[in-house]
């Protein structure tokens, strides 16, 4: 009932939904003062604000940018990096597979070598051999030879028979001595 009373109060004074004239006054200036607040505030606060804000969002997407631009470089560096580990494992195997065949050929350079210096050795052992066989012989003959005429020499000088021919041989023979021919 209070209610209605007050709505009756307002018709009767003029006013409408109780608005007076002062109150529409104050309204608007209170709206104008709010308005030019905003504006002040805004040129003020809101726009180094707005602009605070639009250089951390611009920081942020540069941000983003460096790292997508980084993200694709480490991939291409992991990418190069691994081709140079294949490239790498390759040469390896290259240099290694070279090393082999040159550690074969010097290994059959070596052998051929030794082959040729014990052919080398034995033929020159076999030629020492044959002259020392062949000086031996010589000798041999010498001592032939001078047995010979050391026989001849008694035979000429005494008839021999053939006890005195086996005496003259033991004599001989002990003189140029047991050892010199028996070696020999």
């Amino acid at each position: 009932m209070t209610f209605m009373f007050n709505e009756n109060v307002a018709l009767l004074s003029g006013r409408i939904f109780g608005l007076d004239m002062q109150l529409i006054f104050d309204v608007l200036l209170q709206g104008i003062a709010v308005f030019l607040l905003f504006i002040f505030l805004s040129y003020i606060l809101f726009k180094p604000v707005r602009k605070v804000l639009e250089d951390r969002q611009n920081k942020v997407k540069d941000d983003l940018e460096s790292a997508a631009k980084d993200r694709e470089e480490a991939a291409k560096l992991k990418t190069e990096y691994d081709e140079k580990l294949a490239n790498a494992d390759a040469e390896a195997d290259e240099i290694l597979a070279t090393a082999r065949k040159k550690a074969v050929k010097n290994e059959e350079n070596i052998v051929a070598e030794a082959k040729e210096e014990a052919a080398r050795i034995i033929s020159r052992a076999n030629q020492e051999a044959e002259l020392e066989k062949d000086k031996v012989a010589d000798e041999v003959k010498q001592e032939i030879i001078s047995v010979a005429t050391v026989m001849a020499g008694k035979f000429v000088e005494g008839g021999l028979d053939d006890a005195k021919q086996a005496e003259l041989i033991d004599e001989t023979l002990k003189e140029m001595g047991d050892d010199t021919w028996q070696n020999k």
